[in-house]
């Protein structure tokens, strides 16, 4: 049994905002609990779709892409159900933060949870045991957050079984974004998208750009991905035309040894941007040293052809530090 408590009846018709209760008794907060926003849209008989945001607490494109949604659908323009929760990760998205302040994990890395752990596992675990059961689909939506930029792209996990492959892909090319990022062995299984996989539920995330603010040309991206995901369910009857480019390319993250990483602490000047094709040996930007004015520069280069699905959004890295995700082509 879990020990958190939903103030909204997810049986009910029509609108409603509440919160997920999260005990948790600390120096801040000794004898109270700490709110996880929650809005429900229920309209006629249909699918139940749980779109989460902000699993990342400095991730702010789907978030603002959902509380779009919030503010212009009525429930009786829906068949079926949103359960919406724009900052999933509340302590987190309160403090601009990558991880919970209340217990410094990552809610996705968290998963499947546990209903008598920290905060974030036991969010992982109420997710995780209780609400992806009864959905039939999750939206799940990132950026880069503070540290990274992405391509906007959609990511479906493959390899789980056809079905519930082909059910990810069909809400992947649904969202209509540049890029699909096909999931594999490189995924976690700690994520939202792994917990969906064990629960046979389909899902699809996605990154959407980053830096750390809104960037208004992806969120609108993101709000027409979500309306057109939200048609193919069923959900919404007006349907959104893909945009020119969308699904144009279909990447898989094979091997850690494709991407550029930091070989030490310096200055990062780069010379690529997300959603570059890039050959083997390009560069990929140079390594400064301002605190050892006397070493030269380092050129960094690709190790690997392929599409740039992100880069550092710092200027000063260290060490190991990734500074660009390269991802090959699904051949």
């Amino acid at each position: 049994m879990s020990r958190l408590r939903l103030t909204v009846d997810l049986q009910r018709l029509g609108r409603q905002s509440g919160d997920l209760m999260v005990p948790w008794s600390d120096n801040y907060n000794p004898l109270g609990r700490y709110p996880v926003p929650v809005i429900t849209l229920a309209g006629a008989p249909g699918p139940v779709v749980l779109i989460l945001g902000g699993v990342h607490g400095d991730e702010f494109e789907g978030p603002s892409a959902i509380m779009r949604l919030v503010r212009y659908l009525k429930p009786e323009d829906l068949r079926g159900r949103l359960i919406m929760m724009p900052c999933a990760n509340a302590a987190a998205f309160s403090a601009s933060s990558r991880c919970s302040p209340l217990d410094d994990s990552n809610l996705n890395r968290a998963f499947p949870g546990d209903p008598d752990g920290s905060p974030t596992a036991m969010i992982a675990d109420w997710l995780q045991s209780w609400m992806i059961p009864q959905c039939d689909a999750v939206i799940d939506l990132h950026s880069g957050g503070k540290a990274s930029v992405f391509v906007p792209c959609s990511l479906p996990q493959a390899g789980i079984n056809p079905a519930l492959d082909d059910a990810n892909m069909a809400l992947a090319t649904a969202m209509g974004l540049p890029v699909i990022w096909q999931l594999g062995a490189q995924n976690d299984d700690r994520s939202v998208n792994a917990a969906c996989a064990r629960a046979g539920v389909p899902c699809v995330a996605a990154e959407l750009g980053g830096g750390g603010g809104v960037d208004p040309m992806i969120t609108d991206m993101a709000e027409a991905g979500l309306r057109r995901v939200l048609h193919h369910l069923g959900v919404l009857g007006s349907a959104l035309p893909l945009p020119e480019g969308a699904n144009g390319a279909r990447v898989v993250v094979f091997d850690p040894a494709d991407h550029v990483m930091a070989p030490a602490r310096g200055l990062f000047d780069r010379r690529c941007r997300a959603g570059d094709r890039v050959a083997q040996g390009d560069l990929a930007g140079w390594l400064h040293f301002p605190e050892e004015p006397a070493r030269d520069a380092m050129p960094l280069h690709f190790p690997q052809s392929g599409l740039v699905l992100a880069h550092t959004a710092r200027g000063l890295i260290d060490r190991a530090e990734m500074l660009a995700l390269v991802a090959r082509d699904v051949v």
